[in-house]
């Protein structure tokens, strides 16, 4: 029998080939607070039901850390999914379809309503199958296999997704007599799912999982309206030009029916924005504030906003509240040794506020720039001047936080709330996290713009989201006007650009686990080549070849 060595927590231990990671687990499960999910070696996350097979250094993942949430929540809905096949006769809803997040929670359809009654039942059923502790079964099967067995399910979202997969095998889940495809890791069996739970809600129902700083805890569901519809909205969109999934977009671009879909897509956003801008124009605003969590498009917006209130009479002058950054020789590191420059403390709000009164005032003032190379706030003669009809367009993280402009009177300002809500998923039950496609749109802006690598910026993206926790999320529902800037065939477009980074980060390095993911993901898509792209696209802010100066 084969031996392998490995290091955990400093210390040597030696296993032979038939212990699985889940034994280990259970060995130092006693040195943890929250359950253990997953394990990593030498860089690569491997589940707990697998066999120990290479030596090396061992980490143990708990459902506090980022990929052992994301485990936990990849199993909680595959046992929600079986817990509404085993109900399907009794209730005639013959499958759930999971749509995308809201606040805690994940909102799921079916091909009907669903009630009280139903959701009750089918808490019921999942509580069951925890205490049940039924073993997740896993088995990698030829493509071909897969996309057979797919299809005689009635699962023809997978089936077609496959169609576009490289690989020769595919990993599928059993539970019981539930199959289904999983994308990421997952749990070895139902008893680890302790913590969920289920309701009503807008005709579907709500999934609430725990976060990851707090794995025993259910959280209160907030609805955040404004968002949902933004997001229902989307989802609008997405029926209207037949794209829900990564098979759907897929289909398109290889029918050579991508340029009418680029179009129709810029056309709804274009659209949309003249709706806000309208809306700004009727109540006689003087200061619009743009705010969203990193790599929404919020300079990309402000442009195409100004552009719109230009057609109503309005001279718009664009400030981004970045180039109020203090000198990066002037911040202080986090906790994590990274500089924030997601924290309000950041922006020299002072100088801000000063500048945005002079400007209402009628005043001639000088306007910074930030130079994100040197990391110094630079003037190069850059005045501007209010005149009549003149209105401010200032876009940055904060700008629905009353801190940012607390001097300035709240009756001049409108507040927009921009982010990238992808409602796109790589089929019915799997679904693309809206921060993993912001992540991709911030690789390839920071290579282009800041020359960050994307070791970098995966590395300092754990700060980046907890910036966005604190500084933006609470603030959301009290803009005046939300916008969605994803485009639904943005991945298609992000795929080259970032796979050529993504393949440059190291074994060795920190953040190689998540470069792999990511690279994974992008393997669902087919490319489109970037000259489709209007120029004064939201994507351009990314790629570059804008019509902006961004």
């Amino acid at each position: 029998m084969k031996q392998y060595t490995l290091r955990i927590d400093g210390k040597d231990r030696v296993y032979g080939e038939n212990v699985c990671y889940a034994e280990i687990a259970r060995e130092y499960q006693h040195l943890f607070s929250d359950d253990i999910l997953l394990v990593r070696v030498e860089g690569r996350f491997r589940e707990l039901s697998r066999k120990v097979q290479e030596s090396g250094t061992l980490q143990l993942i708990t459902a506090k850390d980022a990929e052992g949430n994301r485990t936990y929540r990849r199993t909680l809905i595959f046992l929600m999914l079986k817990a509404a096949y085993d109900l399907r006769n009794r209730f005639g809803i013959s499958e759930l379809i999971i749509e995308h997040t809201i606040g805690s929670g994940l909102f799921c359809t079916a091909d009907q309503p669903m009630d009280d009654t139903y959701v009750k039942a089918l808490k019921m059923r999942m509580r069951e199958l925890v205490i049940s502790n039924q073993p997740i079964q896993k088995d990698c099967i030829q493509t071909d296999e897969a996309i057979a067995m797919f299809e005689r399910r009635n699962m023809s979202d997978k089936a077609r997704l496959f169609r576009y997969r490289r690989s020769s095998r595919i990993n599928v889940y059993e539970l019981d007599d539930y199959v289904d495809y999983c994308y990421g890791s997952m749990l070895p069996s139902t008893g680890y799912l302790k913590y969920f739970d289920l309701e009503t809600f807008e005709g579907g129902l709500i999934l609430n999982m725990p976060p990851a700083e707090h794995p025993r805890e259910i959280r209160p569901f907030v609805p955040y309206r404004k968002l949902f519809a933004v997001q229902q909205e989307t989802n609008q969109w997405g029926r209207l030009m037949g794209i829900r999934t990564a098979a759907d977009l897929n289909d398109c671009i290889t029918r050579e029916d991508i340029n009418r879909l680029i179009l129709v897509q810029e056309a709804l956003q274009e659209k949309k924005i003249a709706e806000i801008a309208e809306d700004i124009y009727r109540k006689g605003k003087r200061i619009v504030l743009i705010a969203g969590p990193s790599s929404s498009g919020k300079t990309t917006f402000s442009h195409r906003l100004s552009v719109q209130l230009e057609t109503m009479g309005l001279h718009p002058h664009p400030i981004p509240v970045d180039n109020y950054f203090i000198n990066r020789e002037d911040m202080k590191p986090g906790p994590d040794g990274q500089l924030d420059f997601e924290a309000l403390e950041a922006v020299d709000t002072k100088q801000f506020n000063e500048d945005i009164r002079k400007l209402l005032a009628g005043e001639k003032v000088e306007l910074p720039v930030f130079n994100f190379i040197t990391g110094k706030r630079e003037y190069k003669g850059g005045y501007e001047q209010l005149q009549e009809n003149d209105i401010l367009v200032a876009e940055g993280i904060h700008c629905l936080n009353e801190e940012l402009t607390s001097s300035l009177p709240r009756e001049s300002k409108y507040k927009i709330y921009i982010s990238a809500l992808t409602v796109l998923n790589i089929d019915d039950h799997n679904r693309i996290p809206t921060t993993d496609a912001r992540l991709l749109r911030r690789l390839i802006r920071d290579a282009r713009t800041r020359g960050r690598s994307a070791k970098e910026t995966l590395e300092g993206w754990a700060s980046v989201r907890r910036g966005e926790e604190r500084n933006i999320f609470p603030y959301q529902e009290e803009a005046d006007a939300m916008f969605n800037s994803v485009l639904i065939y943005e991945l298609a477009v992000l795929k080259p650009y970032a796979e050529a980074l993504l393949f440059g980060v190291n074994p060795e390095d920190a953040a190689y686990s998540e470069a792999r993911k990511l690279l994974k993901f992008l393997d669902y898509f087919v490319t489109i080549q970037p000259e489709a792209v209007p120029t004064n696209s939201i994507l351009r802010e990314f790629i570059g070849g804008g019509c902006f100066h961004v």
